[in-house]
């Protein structure tokens, strides 16, 4: 059963004010990071990916929570459409690998369409000039289970294969719901097909 404390917990620390993410035009810093895809742990390179074509790097709060089970969704239903521009989609929060794990295989989410990675402590965020926020204790999530980790604002960058970032779409900047950050980041990488 969920705490009574859980829906006003969840609101503030998923409600965090505007940040100074990096914008479109600026270089996307390189990173690695341990990432699970259909439950298999694998060593991410954004590196290795932009080798093959742009990616679609979004930052999102935590794994099952309201906002980031509508955004896991709809990237998942919309994978071919990722891949058919030729796109990798990575998704990046503060979950341990064992929480991605379960994530990115579970059907109603990830569903094994695209990778998730870890990034526990924050640096891959502050890299990307996001800003980290503590959770609050008694958090859970939709499982009911605790969440024990901190959070980053949902901000996605559509980067291109040379690693300039084509777009940087932020929730707190541009009021844009889960599904926006997917179907505004199809519309960079088809602009971007259309400008080859």
């Amino acid at each position: 059963m969920k705490s009574p404390l859980y829906p006003a917990l969840l609101c503030c620390a998923l409600s965090l004010p505007a940040l100074a993410a990096l914008k479109s035009g600026a270089l996307a810093p390189d990173f690695s990071a341990k990432a699970s895809l259909a439950g298999q742990e694998f060593d991410f390179s954004l590196a290795q990916a932009l080798k093959k074509g742009p990616v679609v790097v979004y930052f999102y709060p935590s794994a099952y929570t309201q906002g980031c089970n509508i955004e896991a969704h709809e990237f998942s239903v919309n994978a071919e459409k990722f891949a058919a521009a030729g796109a990798t989609i990575i998704g990046v929060s503060h979950d341990s690998i064992a929480r991605l794990n379960e994530f990115s295989k579970d059907p109603e989410y990830c569903a094994g369409k695209f990778a998730v990675a870890s990034d526990p402590d924050g640096k891959v965020a502050k890299s990307y000039d996001l800003k980290v926020f503590e959770g609050k204790p008694g958090m859970k999530d939709t499982r009911g289970i605790d969440i024990d980790h901190a959070f980053t604002e949902r901000t996605t960058f559509v980067i291109a294969p040379g690693g300039k970032i084509l777009a940087t779409l932020s929730s707190a900047d541009d009021k844009i719901s889960p599904r926006d950050h997917v179907t505004k980041s199809l519309e960079v990488l088809a602009a971007l097909k259309d400008g080859e």
